[in-house]
């Protein structure tokens, strides 16, 4: 397996996984990929390593070998315990993140985080996460799928407004909020109490009324953010380093623009396996819990987000050479809502719970809002406020997988904006903010293929999301709501012959482009 993985590499990039199975029955297709030095050498190589190893064994073991008696049955009981036991090594402890390869990554060379893999255990864990390179979704030929999505797409992709920047290349501070739902935002015509300060911001910048999440966890999320990326309905590519590799990245087509980027998140972030895809997307910069005193971590999650914004903006203070482009992930709205100080709305139940950690996390990141005002870069800034994902909570929604869970509130800030005050009822979701954002800032989109300019505001404007096994399309024309495993529609609200054909057309591509990704 070393001499294979010590072959394949300088061709494929990655380390050895399950990907040289599909080689199997064509194996000339693989060795194509390996010089000749490399067979020869590799073949001497495993040779010599294999008969120096049978050597070693027979001189340590064969004697002992021949004394090995018959054991009691205890000692099948005790055998099977240990071997029991061995699934906690396997998912590396008692931590709630099971051991993945985000945990050896640690620089921002990607030779040297793939040096850090242990080639035996990534080669069986993908085997574990081992999809079948057949499209479960696909309904429509690949060029009747094309026409679908590009004949509603191709009319989405220019901005219909003046520009709203009043600069060519501002500086951008993107942060992602935790779970965050519209439900309870009173500027989106939520419950009216729980953001007071996120209501108040509402009415100094651009706030995007019919915004939504492309799915419905964090890892999903971020991809969906920085790689205009839509989830699939089963997988998470995020978790697949072989895979996230080759998606288009919001910091690097920045750092093209002369950006210096970074990353701040208050917990491990071996979650997902965000850490692999960060360093993937080039990211110069990134901070996470480590960085963070033990006794300003919650229980479960990581730094509380008043100490964590606290640090964000000292940096900013200390490192502000300008453009920027700064991303910073809260967390204490998480589950299971740990919090400091008083639950405002008490801790009796989990809606409870919910509303008093975002009313927490809406008083930090206020005042964050009211630091950034007074520093001399404030005046050349874009602030983009924006949710993670859409939430159950506080009341679920019926159906589960309806509109409204995936609705989150965006709202844009900052010295840059030109026009101040506005909403922009659009019907738009994450994967269209990097395509609009470098739009706006004259670079190259053609790698963001899923998305669309948030600001067209015709009326053929769609959002698409995924959950397990289905998806759901949302358009002034109507809603439409689909279960791949009863294959029926979950919801049909208005107009929704075209929201069925385009849905299922999205769902197909993109796991047409997850599946063909390397």
């Amino acid at each position: 397996m070393m001499v294979i993985d010590v072959g394949l590499y300088k061709a494929w990039g990655v380390r050895i996984d399950s990907t040289f199975l599909n080689y199997i029955n064509t194996p000339e297709l693989m060795l194509a990929s390996v010089s000749k030095t490399q067979l020869v050498f590799g073949t001497l190589a495993w040779v010599l390593i294999s008969f120096i190893f049978i050597k070693f064994y027979n001189k340590l073991f064969k004697n002992f070998n021949k004394k090995v008696d018959k054991g009691h049955f205890i000692e099948i009981v005790v055998f099977l315990f240990f071997t029991a036991s061995l699934i906690i090594p396997v998912r590396g402890g008692f931590q709630t993140i099971p051991v993945n390869q985000s945990n050896v990554y640690f620089s921002n060379k990607m030779f040297a985080n793939h040096a850090a893999i242990n080639y035996t255990w990534n080669f069986f864990n993908t085997i574990k996460r081992k999809t079948d390179n057949t499209n479960p979704y696909k309904i429509y030929s690949q060029e009747e799928a094309n026409q679908i999505v590009s004949k509603t797409r191709s009319t989405l992709l220019k901005n219909q407004q003046d520009t709203i920047l009043n600069t060519q290349k501002p500086n951008v501070i993107l942060i992602i909020w935790e779970s965050l739902s519209a439900k309870i935002v009173g500027s989106l015509n939520g419950e009216p109490t729980v953001t007071p300060y996120l209501n108040r911001l509402s009415k100094e910048g651009i706030l995007f009324t019919n915004f939504y999440s492309n799915g419905d966890r964090t890892d999903k999320g971020i991809p969906a953010i920085l790689s205009g990326y839509y989830p699939q309905p089963a997988i998470r590519i995020m978790r697949m380093p072989n895979k996230t590799r080759s998606l288009p990245m919001l910091p690097k087509e920045m750092e093209k623009l002369g950006y210096k980027t970074s990353f701040y998140y208050g917990g491990d972030l071996n979650f997902g396996n965000m850490n692999t895809y960060l360093r993937s997307a080039g990211i110069q910069k990134i901070i996470d819990g480590s960085e963070f005193d033990k006794k300003d971590w919650n229980s479960k999650w990581g730094a509380y987000d008043d100490v964590f914004l606290k640090r964000f903006a000292s940096d900013l203070t200390k490192d502000n050479k300008q453009p920027f482009f700064k991303i910073a992930l809260t967390l204490s709205s998480h589950e299971p809502y740990e919090i400091k100080g008083e639950y405002k709305f008490g801790e009796n139940g989990e809606s409870n719970k919910y509303r008093s950690a975002h009313f927490y996390t809406d008083k930090v990141i206020g005042e964050f809002i009211d630091f950034a005002k007074k520093q001399d870069w404030y005046k050349n800034t874009l602030i983009v406020i924006m949710s993670d994902h859409g939430h159950s909570s506080p009341t679920p929604d019926n159906p589960y997988f309806g509109t409204k869970k995936f609705h989150i509130p965006m709202l844009w800030l900052g010295g840059a904006i030109s026009k101040k005050g506005i909403k922009i009822d659009n019907i738009s979701s994450q994967v269209d903010f990097s395509y609009t954002l470098l739009n706006l800032l004259k670079a190259d989109t053609s790698k963001f293929n899923f998305g669309k300019h948030i600001f067209n505001n015709s009326e053929e404007q769609y959002a698409y999301y995924s959950f397990n096994k289905g998806f759901g399309m949302y358009s002034r024309k109507g809603t439409f709501i689909y279960d791949y495993v009863s294959k029926k529609p979950i919801q049909k609200i208005g107009l929704t012959k075209e929201l069925d054909s385009l849905g299922k057309a999205i769902t197909q591509l993109s796991y047409q482009d997850f599946l063909e990704r390397k």
